[in-house]
């Protein structure tokens, strides 16, 4: 009887943060096999105290999926910005990587600046770091999407997200939907 009332009682207190989870507010799932990746919001997995946006794959993937936001990059045109947030990672079979593009007239098929993070993967397990993506927008720009990936099997957690215009002295780091006017709900509380 004591066995069935913990479980019970322990199911019990989970409800709240199993109920909570749902899609990020101006966050979307995208990727070439939506069946194969889930994307919610955690209160569990928390850096700094704030949830976190979790993108995990489900079922034996072969593809990408991507937690992402497109913003209206009207305020950000000939600037240089800094895409940056705190990254966990479980069990990242293939690789996972922040990314940013900066697009022209046209969408993607002009893309004007770009950075995955492919030359510099997150694999494996680890705890939360701090990445960071720099491109500099165009004045032609019509569009900045932004985002974590991954590839294949794992999980991943998106905190501490921050987009700011910075100096020129700040190196970029390219590597040879429905828009917002800003980037949104940065902390997931929403």
């Amino acid at each position: 009887m004591r066995a069935q009332f913990s479980v019970a009682f322990a199911t019990l207190m989970l409800l709240p943060a199993i109920a909570a989870a749902a899609n990020p507010k101006c966050w979307q799932l995208a990727g070439n096999d939506l069946s194969c990746y889930q994307l919610d919001r955690d209160f569990v997995v928390t850096y700094a105290g704030k949830p976190s946006g979790r993108l995990m794959s489900v079922g034996e993937c072969q593809s990408f999926g991507t937690m992402v936001q497109c913003i209206d990059p009207a305020a950000y045109a000939g600037k240089r910005i800094r895409f940056s947030a705190h990254v966990k990672a479980r069990d990242v079979r293939d690789w996972a990587g922040l990314w940013m593009r900066v697009d022209g007239e046209g969408g993607c098929g002009t893309t004007l600046a770009f950075d995955n993070m492919n030359a510099r993967p997150i694999k494996g397990s680890s705890d939360w770091a701090r990445y960071d993506i720099v491109l500099d927008v165009a004045k032609e720009a019509k569009s900045i999407c932004l985002g974590i990936l991954l590839e294949g099997q794992g999980k991943v957690w998106l905190s501490g997200v921050s987009f700011e215009a910075v100096s020129t002295a700040v190196p970029t780091t390219v590597a040879d939907g429905r828009m917002e006017k800003n980037p949104a709900n940065l902390n997931f509380e929403h």
